[in-house]
């Protein structure tokens, strides 16, 4: 049972880091896809944006945007801007360097020069550095302009 519970755990994980897909989202909230028009819904199940499209069929799309920001144009107009973020892999030597030593009564005795177990560490370390990957701007809840990242 614990078993099953630990493998059921697991799964969950898993399909949450899983990517969704345009139609994993039409699947999901199908009331937004069939109120969109025709055109639209072809473009949203290849997930493709356009402009006069509205912020539903931007999420049906491309998903929930990472972040989202409002204000107002120079004509007065309610405007939302929808940032989409990612990651990428920076990898870097960690060879050599110190940790600790110098001087006085180390592992060995005496006075001298001495160095930890841990004096020294070798391996790839992995840091993922944020970047926008696309962002798409409505004004009056329809999309006016977008770009993304090649």
């Amino acid at each position: 049972m614990k078993t099953m519970i630990a493998l059921g755990g697991c799964a969950l994980l898993l399909a949450s880091c899983v990517p969704t897909t345009p139609q994993a989202r039409i699947a999901q909230e199908p009331s937004l896809y069939h109120h969109l028009p025709a055109r639209h819904q072809d473009l949203v199940s290849r997930g493709i944006i356009d402009k006069g499209m509205s912020p539903d069929a931007v999420y049906l799309a491309w998903g929930k945007a990472s972040r989202e920001y409002v204000g107002t144009s120079e004509k007065g107009k309610s405007t939302m801007r929808w940032d989409y973020a990612g990651s990428t892999p920076v990898y870097s030597d960690n060879i050599g360097g110190f940790y600790g030593g110098g001087y006085g009564y180390g592992r060995y005795g005496g006075y001298g020069r001495y160095y930890p177990y841990s004096a020294f560490s070798y391996g790839t370390e992995v840091t993922y550095v944020p970047y926008r990957r696309a962002t798409v701007v409505f004004e009056n809840q329809r999309v006016v302009s977008w770009e993304r990242a090649r």
